[in-house]
């Protein structure tokens, strides 16, 4: 029996040679495909042969034959909150386990209109996943050509071939029961100042929750996404004449701790002056002291679902719809009111 030159890197011919089987087999068990075509020993012939050959597929010729290149796009709005890094550990998982890898681009305009990463998307990538934006944004990327997963965005919106969404209404109902049920009737919404429909449908359904408690005053102050943005919106809207809220509902994590700084900066203690709420359960919610009451929203979970939907799209299949589900985790940060 011979075996190929050193110098030479060993061919699917040069394992079929050594295990004695034919070329197609030997196609068939290095792609995994080979149950009911040929016998366990073989396929365990070849798997050994390929293996004293140090033989490795070319995975690149066998993608161009495929026409494929079994990479995925994900599409996130920024790197910094780490709501979207949790996202792509878990699409990155899921793309792992089917032989994918998940190249990810923080789109360097937000949620805004995404750039074309690639000199031409649709020959380097098998799909789009985007995150917390609208479909229009990704034209530039996937042209009609590629599958598009979209993750917390309008499940009205016809464009994207599926959507992979929170309950976040639910979520926000949550909180605003909380609150209502320790006895706050004065709330402020720091609301994020991003025109997109995550924000839109939290804004709604606290609305529409307050509405069911009698005596109940909400008033919202649009803020920016940042610790330092809330800061200064929450110093502004709690210098403002009339009953000062006494609880304030906070879009995101980040704005929750600007918040907190702005209520140590005018000597209310939480939460026996303020009580606070955050939504997205960072890490940064139990970084705070006190800890934050927030909504856990399961990142992951969302990076999982989104690569199986694609996989799903890709393999001809229908993808799960339902929501992914939220939870109130009731911390430190809140109390009944001040007397």
């Amino acid at each position: 029996m011979t075996t190929p030159a050193a110098s030479t890197r060993p061919t699917g011919k040069d394992v079929a040679r050594a295990a004695g089987v034919s070329q197609a087999a030997v196609s068939l068990v290095l792609a995994d495909k080979w149950h009911g075509r040929v016998s366990p020993d073989t396929a365990q012939r070849v798997r050994d042969a390929a293996h004293r050959l140090g033989y490795r597929p070319n995975v690149a010729a066998r993608n161009l034959r495929l026409g494929t290149t079994r990479t995925a796009l994900l599409v996130v709005p920024a790197l910094t909150n780490d709501f979207f890094a949790r996202v792509y550990t878990g699409a990155a998982d899921i793309a792992a386990q089917h032989d994918f890898g998940v190249v990810v681009y923080p789109s360097p305009t937000g949620i805004g209109p995404a750039k074309d990463p690639f000199s031409s998307a649709r020959s380097a990538l098998d799909g789009v996943i985007a995150s917390s934006m609208a479909a229009t944004s990704l034209t530039a990327i996937r042209g009609a050509a590629l599958p598009l997963v979209m993750l917390d965005s309008d499940p009205d919106d016809p464009l994207p071939a599926t959507h992979v969404n929170l309950a976040l209404a639910e979520g926000m109902r949550q909180v605003a029961h909380h609150l209502t049920a320790l006895g706050h009737r004065h709330i402020l919404h720091l609301a994020a100042d991003i025109d997109s429909w995550t924000f839109a449908v939290r804004a709604r359904a606290l609305a529409a929750a307050l509405r069911t408690t009698p005596g109940t005053h909400l008033r919202t102050a649009p803020t920016p996404l940042t610790v330092h943005g809330a800061l200064n919106t929450t110093l502004h809207a709690l210098d403002t004449t009339g009953p000062r809220p006494t609880a304030l509902v906070c879009d995101d994590d980040l704005i929750a701790a600007g918040a907190c700084k702005a209520a140590r900066r005018l000597g209310l203690h939480i939460p026996q002056d303020l009580s606070i709420t955050g939504f997205d359960d960072l890490t940064l919610a139990t970084a705070l002291e006190p800890e934050l009451t927030t909504v856990h929203l399961p990142a992951e979970q969302v990076g999982e679902r989104g690569m199986q939907a694609l996989l799903a799209l890709l393999d001809g299949h229908t993808p799960r719809t339902d929501p992914l589900p939220t939870t109130l985790v009731v911390r430190d940060s809140t109390a009944p009111p001040p007397d």
